[in-house]
């Protein structure tokens, strides 16, 4: 099995520094051109791949869709499970706004974030259930930063503990010793655009 793992284009909550959560925002224009520049890329590759599934988030969803079409493989039914982690209140915040309402604490004082463990429990949950059921196909999966941040140290205990930038691109092949990546957080495409 070999999975390629993507963060969707960028939206104009990311453009201004705000979280998003599971608040349901598109892809702005940039995001688009973003998504096209990966899938051409993707398409150009010698690599291939039999099928995308996203989170069911409006941005993840319409990065998928705009691989699969330039890419032509299908876009599976989206996966909940892909959710960005929900972030409660700080949702629709920038880093400024958090410190002047709750200051430096602003990780435990605001009220109602997923927590990791129910984060990991569904990146797991995703995992198994592709691993067990679909060993020979090649997936592309479309999902979001910090849910990615926490997905990706499960398949890879060796993953660098980095930023995971909007159209970031890993590839891991999974093998008798477990997940190998092929290549980890690529952002060459958008630097080359």
């Amino acid at each position: 099995m070999i999975m390629g793992l993507i963060r969707h284009g960028q939206t104009s909550w990311n453009a201004l520094g705000k979280i998003q959560g599971q608040t349901d925002i598109p892809l702005n224009e940039e995001g688009i051109r973003q998504a096209q520049t990966l899938a051409n890329r993707i398409a150009s590759e010698d690599r291939r791949w039999d099928a995308v599934v996203s989170s069911d988030l409006r941005r993840a969803e319409e990065t998928a869709r705009i691989i699969a079409e330039t890419v032509g493989i299908s876009q599976l039914a989206s996966d909940p499970r892909l959710r960005e982690r929900y972030f409660g209140e700080i949702e629709g915040t920038t880093a400024a706004d958090r410190l002047l309402r709750w200051g430096d604490e602003w990780p435990i004082e605001a009220a109602g974030v997923e927590n990791e463990e129910s984060v990991i429990a569904r990146a797991s949950s995703f995992i198994e259930q592709w691993k067990s059921e679909h060993q020979d196909i090649s997936l592309l999966v479309v999902s979001h930063g910090n849910f990615m941040a926490s997905m990706l140290p499960l398949m890879c205990s060796s993953a660098p503990d980095e930023h995971i930038g909007n159209l970031s691109y890993s590839i891991l092949q999974l093998n008798d010793e477990g997940w190998t990546p092929l290549l980890y957080n690529c952002t060459a495409h958008i630097q080359k655009d």
